[in-house]
């Protein structure tokens, strides 16, 4: 289920984005949002303030990842809470995202 969702992430998010990027910044931006966004889930953020929440707590990110953040915020969403506290999402999206760094390449034509 994983792997289907990093390769799913890595089409979601702007090529833009990472274009400039090493894999392991890319990898570790995404693993970096879908982290923070499990933790707003637990944290009881409403979905409807994630983004915006994210996107001024980090500066940093590129302004283009704030158009994938919708799909990420509903696929975790969708989760139940219990469940989300059992599981580091970021991390593992992180080692899929590295694991498949060439088929997403591919996939996204860069």
């Amino acid at each position: 289920m994983l792997t289907r969702f990093a390769l799913a992430l890595a089409l979601l998010l702007p090529t833009a984005a990472f274009a400039n990027q090493e894999k392991e910044t890319a990898c570790a931006l995404q693993g970096d949002m879908v982290a923070q966004i499990q933790q707003a889930r637990l944290d009881r953020v409403s979905k409807a303030k994630v983004v915006p929440k994210l996107m001024a707590a980090n500066p940093s990110w590129p302004a283009s990842v704030e158009t994938a953040m919708p799909g990420l915020v509903n696929w975790i969403y969708e989760q139940r809470r219990r469940d989300l506290r059992n599981v580091a999402l970021g991390p593992a999206v992180q080692q899929q995202c590295l694991d498949n760094w060439d088929q997403i390449k591919q996939l996204s034509g860069s």
